[in-house]
């Protein structure tokens, strides 16, 4: 009697853990019943993440994001299946995905300990820094050069904490506008209202490629932090994470992420750098 009681505890423990079954995942579950993955998107990040009123969602993260929502729908072999644009904001994207108001955030989302308390990333996407865009004729070479000068940030990013430690290490005295957006901030570069806009480097040369002018802009070549960038997602969720991992992990060790970048950056001019090859050789993960 106690071998088969051992026996059928022993099943259904091996049944419990095996990381195979959809059903294990509440993200995966709640697709299959509703045949809907909601994928969270920044307007105003490009070349990651943007859209328009006129354009759907676009850009490097995006491109990833839907090659995770064919995988989850190749997974759960759904028939009909729908990939649902949300909107979010970088002061409400990770509460969000907390709360599962989206499955998923495919922008330009820095990985950080202390947000971890609250979500859960992929494997790293990229890496970055921030740095600061100024109007051509500005003579801003770096942080340094800042004393008396007006900023503008995003507020709710990395980039604000970051600004604000490296004016006070250099013991730097500047007015700092935070705004809700990239746009915003051009603008008011625009008119002359602020010296500088302090971002990511790749938002800041997208800002400027977008804004019709380039020539107008200068980004300052030296970043002054380090972005490792993810896709955001549901805490504790293992299996979802486990899936979004093995399609980045497939694009990183074919290759094929070369063709996402050159998508979305090869106009630019830049090749990836050597700390992001490496980056996606290390986490091209063999099955």
């Amino acid at each position: 009697m106690m071998r088969l009681t051992m026996a059928a505890l022993a099943a259904l423990l091996w049944s419990a853990a095996s990381p195979a079954d959809a059903a294990d995942s509440a993200t995966l579950a709640k697709v299959k019943a509703t045949g809907t993955l909601t994928l969270g998107y920044r307007t105003d990040s490009p070349p990651f993440s943007s859209a328009t009123p006129t354009t759907p969602p676009q850009g490097f993260s995006i491109d990833l994001c839907q090659r995770v929502a064919e995988e989850v729908r190749a997974v759960l072999n759904l028939g009909t299946f729908n990939a649902r644009y949300v909107p979010v904001t970088p002061e409400n994207r990770f509460d969000a995905v907390a709360k599962g108001e989206v499955d998923i955030e495919c922008g330009n989302s820095t990985v950080t300990l202390s947000r971890m308390e609250k979500v859960d990333f992929s494997l790293t996407t990229f890496i970055t820094g921030a740095s600061m865009l100024t109007l051509a004729s500005a003579q801003i070479p770096s942080v340094a050069d800042l004393k008396g000068k007006t900023l503008t940030v995003v507020s709710g990013t990395t980039t604000e904490r970051a600004l604000a430690d490296k004016l006070k290490e250099l013991s730097i005295n500047a007015k700092v506008i935070k705004l809700t957006d990239h746009g915003e901030a051009l603008r008011l570069l625009d008119k002359g209202e602020s010296n500088a806009h302090v971002a990511d480097q790749l938002i800041l040369v997208g800002l400027a490629r977008q804004s019709g002018d380039p020539s107008r802009y200068s980004v300052v070549a030296e970043p002054f932090t380090y972005e490792p960038y993810a896709l955001t997602l549901p805490r504790g969720d293992d299996d979802f994470r486990l899936l979004v991992n093995r399609t980045l992990a497939r694009l990183y060790r074919t290759g094929e992420i070369g063709q996402v970048y050159e998508k979305w950056f090869g106009d630019w001019g830049g090749r990836p750098s050597r700390l992001l090859i490496a980056m996606w050789a290390l986490n091209g993960l063999p099955e």
